[in-house]
């Protein structure tokens, strides 16, 4: 969202001025005619980036847990019988994430002005995606506008649920990594340091193991600077490498080729994949729809790519069977639930079979990633370990036989 400024004509030809958010100029100018103005001028605000950045440091994010609440409120609001716009000035007032209070103020001004609510939602895309807009598109179209929000959270929840136990897998992997760096840190700075003066006054001939590690704390010691600006620099470059379509393409498809991680990430993308879709398709979206929605839900570039390839071989006429066959992304036992699916009429069933399953595979993977890491870990340690024992004990240990032998 882009804020705009404006100068407009009511309907009694007077000149009016004010400031808008919108998508684009074209938007902006939509939202004038329904207000019955006449747009005269329409110019993008130029923001300062320092302020946008401060600005981002302190703004509330919208989470997921936002998100469910807002679906499995709307769901029972309007279960109930209370009108939308009702429901959303009710929601507004009751929701503590102050940016999300402020969007949902624009949406029932929005609803306000004649707007039906999937293009009031639309206009802050930032917050609702496109398979969320869709999804409240389709309930509006068929009056069921209720069970929409009602899969949404659903949606939502198994999304979340995903998402904390990968954390939670990865909690172990992480704390071992940072203390092992802090480890380091602490070693160069202090320990090597206190033992290379030491060898120093003995005047000992030191072995190559020792001179190294001598070496690299006096390289950290005295040019910790460049370290910083090296591991800084290297962390925007990367960031903005990531930012660009290619470098973000070929991260994707490289994520999901990392050891013991990337299976369990290219099942949770088709799990995600299945679900959405099992979710559009049961709401009545086409199939070619569906998969354009689900392709933009799946977070990955790699993977979106695939599913627009199946997108474009079922408009060509080929069936949901063989575009998943083609694009290789799925076991043969998904392909059977497909195929069962499409020979039945129960494609979003099967479809939600197979998302199940997924879950159920990363679940298992995820309980038992600690297990196949820790050994990888304790190796690690060991190795580092004695690294730092051949470094700096052995010249010890070689002064101590020089002593005795005089």
């Amino acid at each position: 969202m882009q804020l705009y400024s404006y100068k407009a004509k009511d309907s009694k030809g007077m000149l009016v001025k004010g400031q808008l958010e919108a998508s684009n100029q074209a938007g902006v100018a939509d939202s004038l005619i329904k207000r019955q103005f006449i747009p005269i001028s329409i110019s993008l605000v130029e923001t300062k980036n320092n302020i946008k950045i401060f600005d981002n440091l302190f703004v509330e994010k919208i989470t997921l847990d936002d998100m469910i609440m807002f679906s499995r409120q709307m769901y029972s609001l309007l279960k109930a019988g209370i009108p939308i716009i009702r429901a959303m000035v009710g929601l507004a007032d009751t929701t503590q994430n102050k940016k999300f209070k402020n969007v949902l103020i624009e949406v029932t001004k929005q609803l306000e002005q004649g707007r039906d609510l999937s293009s009031a939602m639309a206009i802050h895309n930032e917050v609702f995606s496109r398979l969320t807009v869709s999804m409240v598109m389709v309930g509006e179209g068929s009056g069921r506008l209720e069970d929409a929000f009602y899969q949404l959270a659903i949606y939502f929840e198994k999304e979340q649920e995903t998402r904390k136990r990968i954390k939670a897998a990865m909690r172990y992997p992480t704390f071992v990594i940072l203390a092992l760096v802090a480890a380091m840190i602490i070693l160069n700075i202090f320990v090597i340091p206190t033992f290379a003066s030491m060898f120093e006054k003995f005047d000992a001939e030191l072995p190559l193991m020792t001179q190294i590690l001598i070496g690299t704390s006096s390289f950290f010691v005295n040019y910790w600077w460049l370290l910083l600006v090296m591991v800084i620099g290297s962390v925007f470059a990367w960031r903005r490498y990531l930012n660009t379509e290619p470098g973000r393409f070929k991260w994707d498809q490289y994520k999901l080729k990392i050891p013991f991680i990337g299976d369990i990430l290219k099942r949770t993308l088709l799990a995600r994949y299945s679900q959405s879709l099992a979710m559009v398709l049961r709401s009545g979206v086409p199939m070619t729809t569906g998969l354009s929605l689900t392709a933009h839900a799946v977070d990955n570039s790699y993977m979106e790519k695939a599913i627009i390839t199946m997108r474009q071989d079922i408009e060509k006429g080929d069936s949901l069977l063989r575009a998943s066959k083609s694009s290789e992304l799925f076991s043969q036992l998904v392909l059977q639930m497909v195929a069962v699916g499409e020979e039945t009429g129960r494609v979003d069933e099967l479809l939600q079979e197979a998302a199940d399953y997924y879950e159920r595979e990363v679940d298992y993977d995820l309980r038992s990633l600690t297990a196949k890491i820790e050994p990888i870990l304790t190796v690690f340690v060991a190795i580092m370990v004695l690294i730092l024992a051949l470094g700096i004990f052995m010249p010890m240990w070689n002064m101590m036989s020089a002593i005795k032998g005089n």
